[in-house]
């Protein structure tokens, strides 16, 4: 039995960048396997973009005859509920994730985004978990999900993101927010000096958690939890 993670954007880039994300959490014995969503855009930067993926990725999640449970790697977590409507597996958003770890690591936890555009979608659903007196800020980079692999380019723009974050906005934890920035997470940490949650790894983390504990939103009529 696998853990799945859907990319649900068509970069297989990106995805391997989830997969070495991941790749530490192997060690606890649960397969991972990182798929990604052909009819997906380039990147998802827009809340059209998001929603459009939902469809498509339950049908790919559907397919996923030996999963034990599900991470929807993008930030947005496009299709969350959907796919908890779909399945009684655990199934975790990167989103949700990484601000639930961040609030056991710090008091107030600010977001580096990738775009301008990013930044309601991230609020209304930060509005929706009722964390906004936790938020400290979230700052975009101006930059793609394309873009993020250019790491010159991307690892000085996140650096001063974080740094503004820290030091004007007060945030003491920060959060990657977005699936392509996990090759940075070390190197930002040496440079801020503060916690960075890579999302994915949030995500899988507990993920894994659920699956060993047996626990889901939705228990399977019959089944009695280890816990």
């Amino acid at each position: 039995m696998t853990l799945v993670i859907i990319n649900p954007n068509a970069s297989t880039d990106v995805t391997d960048g989830i997969d070495a994300a991941v790749a530490p959490l192997r060690a606890y014995g649960t397969p991972i396997r990182c798929v990604t969503l052909p009819e997906g855009p380039p990147g998802i930067e827009s809340q059209k973009q998001a929603d459009l993926t939902v469809a498509p990725m339950l049908a790919l999640a559907a397919r996923q005859t030996d999963a034990t449970g599900f991470v929807i790697a993008c930030f947005g977590d496009p299709g969350l509920h959907a796919l908890r409507d779909q399945t009684h597996l655990p199934v975790l958003g990167i989103q949700e994730s990484a601000v639930a770890t961040a609030l056991t690591l710090g008091q107030r936890f600010g977001v580096i985004s990738i775009l301008p555009a990013s930044v309601p979608r991230h609020m209304r659903a930060f509005g929706a978990m009722g964390v906004m007196d936790r938020l400290a800020g979230d700052r975009a980079l101006g930059l793609t999900v394309a873009e993020l692999v250019a790491p010159n380019r991307a690892l000085y723009a996140m650096i001063a993101t974080a740094k503004r974050l820290r030091d004007e906005d007060g945030a003491d934890v920060l959060i990657m927010g977005c699936a392509g920035m996990a090759q940075y997470r070390a190197r930002l940490e040496a440079e801020t000096g503060l916690p960075v949650v890579e999302p994915c790894q949030a995500a899988a983390a507990m993920a894994l958690g659920r699956i060993a504990l047996n626990q889901s939103h939705r228990p399977k009529p019959g089944e009695i939890s280890h816990a």
